[in-house]
């Protein structure tokens, strides 16, 4: 404590503006399982997760097996990692005080069953991650716990397993409720067996094995529209590998595919755009929608495997695709799809990328910080049909003297409204811009994401949403 405050004493001597790193009240706990090594891809959405790890709490990091990797599991990838951000940690507290100390993280790392998804789930299959889940899981708060699942959740399946068996009914019930599990895909036999046996658990993922229709590959597969620059390994080298200290240097290659689990914990990133409780509110880890989806057979396509577990139905609602409209800046055209709900933002969380890697060696005053969103109203507002109301980001600032630039959009699918929305007279760079509700014959929610974005290299953006209920 007494570090946090010198640090945040000196940036004020020297005139920095403190208020984009002020901790929120609670952080969000996290869990990541990760099959590191069964890809590159872990180990850089590892190294995107250190950067950010001063908006949570870093509650466990869990080896794990997978589809891809049966009977092996890596916990020493895991801390080779965190030697490398032990090698930096100084510089990130320069510019935030919040970053978690090395061997705090250390103790966190822990390992699940060296086998292949049920089969590490049962009576005699615990290990020291799944007891660790169950000890996070038992305490007496109510606080969610999000399990960012990159690998296959077998070990998270165990400790459900166990808190099923050995506790109380109602105590159960309680832990359960603060469960939160974001799986990019299916990697074993027990994700679909934790959506079948726990009903009420809080579930995001595309199912199945294979990947076709996944959501999560926005990230950086290349889709039409979307920009596959800033997901280049030209891009990589020169923004994030090669001369951005340590923590850059140890980010690999790409080998199938850049970061691929990193979309598991994207909305948890406090940016001003999603709210992780509400994953159909859309953000940079993408929109999804509580349904319960119809049956296919995933196992098409290009990433179809022989001999691959086979699909079978859900049974009961989950959060899975969503798809969005977007207007592509490249070609000019209107894409749609469920990719796009996390491409649309593809530029904005790599540049945010690249500015977090400049923390790793650069003192405050040659990286760039994010802007901090103002409104000079409140988040949730009430309109009648058809009046004219105005949306204002009056008092945005830049913690470095930049510029800035404002941009005002609807968005249509995270609210209930699928008309057009009249802008008019309408600018670009408005901060405080002139809206004309819609004429509704009943109470339909609308959804205005401000966009601020400094001048800085790179440009960073933050986000303000404010819902508007327009009534008849």
């Amino acid at each position: 404590m007494r570090k946090q405050t010198l640090l945040l004493s000196l940036l004020l001597l020297f005139g920095v503006d403190t208020a984009w790193c002020q901790q929120p009240a609670k952080k969000p706990n996290v869990i990541v399982l990760t099959d590191i090594e069964a890809d590159p891809d872990d180990t850089q959405s590892l190294i995107r997760f250190l950067l950010y790890s001063n908006q949570w709490n870093v509650e466990g990091l869990i080896a794990t097996t997978s589809i891809h990797q049966k009977l092996t599991v890596a916990p020493e990838s895991i801390a080779r990692v965190l030697e490398a951000y032990k090698r930096v940690l100084l510089y990130l507290t320069i510019h935030d005080p919040g970053f978690p100390m090395t061997d705090v993280l250390m103790a966190k790392i822990k390992s699940g069953l060296p086998v292949y998804g049920m089969a590490g789930v049962g009576k005699g299959k615990d290990s020291p991650g799944s007891d660790w889940i169950v000890n996070i899981l038992e305490r007496p708060d109510n606080d969610p716990v999000w399990f960012s699942v990159w690998g296959g959740p077998n070990t998270l399946a165990q400790a459900l397993w166990k808190i099923k068996e050995e506790k109380q009914p109602a105590e159960a019930a309680r832990i359960f409720k603060k469960v939160r599990v974001y799986t990019i895909s299916d990697q074993d036999d027990s994700g679909p067996w934790i959506r079948k046996n726990f009903p009420d658990i809080f579930y995001v993922v595309t199912p199945g094995y294979n990947y076709t229709n996944a959501t999560w590959l926005g990230m950086a597969f290349p889709s039409p529209g979307s920009n596959t620059e800033v997901t280049s390994n030209k891009w990589l080298a020169e923004n994030i590998q090669q001369g951005h200290g340590p923590l850059g240097a140890a980010y690999p290659d790409v080998a199938y595919g850049m970061e691929g689990d990193t979309p598991a914990f994207l909305n948890l990133i406090d940016n001003g755009l999603s709210d992780p409780e509400h994953p159909n509110f859309g953000g940079w880890g993408g929109r999804y929608e509580y349904y319960l989806p119809a049956f296919t057979d995933s196992n098409v396509g290009p990433f179809k495997r022989a001999n691959w577990p086979k699909d079978e139905p859900e049974t009961r609602p989950i959060w899975t695709n969503a798809s969005d409209s977007v207007l592509s800046a490249l070609d000019k055209k209107v894409h749609f799809g469920n990719r796009e709900t996390i491409w649309r933002w593809r530029e904005e969380y790599q540049n945010d990328f690249a500015a977090r890697i400049c923390w790793t060696s650069k003192d405050f005053t040659a990286c760039n910080h994010p802007p901090i969103p103002k409104l000079d109203h409140g988040d949730k507002l009430t309109v009648k049909s058809g009046e004219q109301f105005y949306l204002s980001a009056k008092g945005s600032k830049d913690p470095d003297g930049d510029s800035m630039s404002y941009y005002w959009f609807c968005y249509p699918e995270a609210g209930t409204y699928r008309g057009t929305v009249s802008f008019r007279p309408y600018a670009p760079n408005l901060y405080r811009l002139p809206v004309t509700a819609p004429v509704v014959k009943k109470a339909e929610t609308l959804h205005f994401i401000l966009k601020v974005s400094d001048k800085g290299s790179p440009a960073l953006t933050r986000y303000k949403r404010v819902i508007v209920t327009v009534e008849p």
